[in-house]
């Protein structure tokens, strides 16, 4: 589904990613560890096309394109979600609303027809339930006023709603407490099968308590220095991230 091919990418000047390579295919989840500074967000931000980061070098594929000359709008129409470390408050759009028009502008691009308001509804009410959302904030303006663990319940039930075949899923614990972490892997986890694919960026392994990675990716200093499953994220909560990164040297 996604391969990337020795990626280099910046931010006013500065390289940040620096030579990663990485494929991800069809039903895996791939679990993305680093210290803070390491590259993790910026590999989120240049693959979902974000205009202030520029590439500088590498490729990378999806679904066998090329996904570094498609717009931020195209790649998202094609399937790919990023989830957002600090989802941003949009004060008098309604979230109900955007997320009709989101998912609307989806069937279009793939030749369907639009969904109305009271259809769409009901559907927005199922997902809802999916990720233990409370029905009363779609009727909020978008995240105005949601505490954090409700911000990152949204950005779940964006991902439920749209139905990415690539979710890219930005420290989505981060401010949570335990109850507010649960639920919202509870709803990950729901969301996740065969036909698509996760990549979730995190500093700790309590995220993954709850789920279950195929492959973890240690990063340091914009490169991935260790991969391997479940039980590297175990060794990195109980040694550091230096061990990582002096034995990869």
């Amino acid at each position: 589904m996604l391969e990337i091919n020795d990626l280099h990418a910046g931010f006013e000047g500065v390289e940040i990613v620096k030579g990663v390579s990485l494929t991800v295919n069809k039903g895996e989840v791939h679990a993305i560890m680093g210290p803070n500074g390491s590259g993790k967000s910026t590999l989120s931000k240049v693959l979902a096309g974000h205009p202030a980061y520029q590439v500088t070098a590498g490729t990378v594929k999806f679904e066998g394109k090329d996904l570094l000359d498609m717009d931020p709008e195209q790649r998202a129409l094609e399937g790919i979600f990023l989830g957002f470390q600090y989802p941003v408050e949009i004060p008098g759009v309604n979230n109900a609303e955007f997320l009709r028009m989101a998912y609307n502008a989806k069937r279009v691009h793939n030749g369907e027809e639009e969904l109305d308001p009271l259809d769409f509804d009901d559907l927005l009410v199922e997902k809802m339930k999916l990720v233990s959302m409370d029905p009363r904030y779609k009727d909020r303006a978008l995240n105005d006023g949601f505490s954090g663990g409700e911000k990152k319940k949204n950005e779940i039930l964006q991902m439920a709603v749209l139905q990415p075949k690539l979710g890219l899923l930005d420290e989505t614990d981060s401010g949570l407490d335990i109850d507010a972490l649960k639920a919202v892997a509870s709803g990950i986890n729901k969301l996740t099968s065969k036909d698509n694919a996760l990549i979730l960026i995190t500093h700790y392994q309590r995220l993954l308590n709850y789920i279950e990675p195929d492959y973890v990716h240690v990063f340091s200093h914009g490169k991935i220095v260790k991969s391997g499953g479940k039980d590297l994220a175990l060794e990195v909560e109980s040694q550091g991230y230096d061990w990582v990164a002096t034995a990869a040297k």
